[in-house]
């Protein structure tokens, strides 16, 4: 893999607040979640509450898919990521503390927020991201695997 597209899609992550995760139910049916997210290089870190749809697809399927884009209405700018790969509950409480400390540096809001014992940390790990950029040619995608 390109380290310059690495750091192309590790710059996009961090620059960038919420992306749209896609699980698959225990029944088999897709669904698209909104989330906040922080990353760690290529890494995604999500918090949600232990018992949402989510996290209940992530214990059956920890095969996830996700979008990060702009909102933008000119097609020739666009520039986004999609990034197939594999969801874990975070165990680690130094991870835990170090990922909190990432939250609260980029979403300050929650450092108020009384603390939730049903939150729980999800990490997202790549396996494929395809890294779109239509300002350089409409279509134009690049493919990095890890």
């Amino acid at each position: 893999m390109k380290e310059e597209l690495k750091q192309k899609i590790s710059e996009y992550l961090a620059t960038h607040f919420y992306l749209n995760l896609a699980t698959v139910s225990p029944e088999g049916r897709p669904m698209a979640h909104t989330m906040a997210y922080v990353s760690e290089d290529t890494t995604v870190y999500l918090a949600t509450n232990r018992s949402t749809r989510k996290v209940r697809n992530i214990m059956h399927n920890q095969a996830v898919a996700f979008t990060v884009d702009e909102d933008d209405p000119d097609w020739f700018d666009m520039q986004a990521l999609q990034v197939e790969g594999f969801a874990y509950i975070v165990e680690d409480e130094g991870e835990m503390r170090r990922i909190g400390e990432i939250m609260v540096g980029k979403f300050p809001i929650i450092a108020d927020m009384p603390p939730n014992p049903d939150t729980i940390l999800i990490k997202i790990v790549p396996d494929i991201v395809y890294y779109l950029d239509y300002s350089v040619e409409f279509g134009h995608r690049e493919t990095a695997t890890f």
